[in-house]
């Protein structure tokens, strides 16, 4: 893993993206804490990366204008917080894999994670395991496709595949795969994006 994860951040580097090798989830935790600002408004993916390595405590802990979007009264005041984080300071989010020709590869129910990736917050921070490394694209949806039934079953969407752990292509309002995202460099806003590749085994 070690070997996998400064393997990428080399690639990455080198395709503009403003790329960091972390041991384990304490080290990605410090090194996210140095690249936000205090005051900073700040908005989240939905990621169990994040969960696992103490970020989103550590963005709760009132140093932040922190973007809420797990606590609402409704599905409209949850789309309003979606928005919002477009025009946040920096968004912090996992990735459904990243791959050895310099790639994010993400799938999105919504969308607010996708968009958000390629454009709108100042800065973006993605924080992953070198478990989600993968050779190409095509292995990056692949996986993506793979974990979707988790991640389906973790938000309790209902989908069919929450029970099955199988796509079946569903059509239901509640699909979770509606959205591929591939974020083929970062040239034209050089460095925007940060990613922090950690040497361990991290989310789905």
């Amino acid at each position: 893993m070690q070997k996998k994860a400064k393997k990428a951040v080399d690639i990455l580097n080198g395709r503009q993206f403003d790329a960091h090798y972390a041991e384990n989830a304490e080290e990605a935790r410090k090194l996210v804490e140095t690249m936000l600002p205090d005051g900073a408004q700040i908005a989240v993916g939905g990621s169990v990366t994040l969960q696992e390595t103490g970020i989103m405590e550590l963005i709760k802990n009132g140093k932040y204008d922190f973007i809420d979007r797990f606590n609402n009264t409704s599905w409209e005041e949850e789309l309003h917080k979606y928005r919002l984080g477009f025009l946040s300071d920096v968004f912090i989010t996992g990735t459904n894999a990243v791959t050895l020709d310099g790639q994010l590869v993400n799938i999105d129910c919504t969308g607010n994670r996708t968009g958000c990736i390629g454009f709108g917050p100042k800065k973006v921070i993605v924080v992953v395991g070198a478990n989600k490394i993968v050779k190409d694209a095509a292995e990056g949806v692949k996986r993506a496709k793979s974990i979707a039934p988790l991640n389906s079953r973790r938000i309790n969407h209902g989908n069919p595949c929450d029970e099955t752990c199988e796509c079946s292509d569903c059509s239901g309002t509640n699909r979770i795969c509606n959205i591929v995202s591939i974020i083929d460099g970062c040239y034209k806003f050089s460095k925007r994006i940060s990613v922090i590749v950690v040497a361990d085994e991290l989310g789905f």
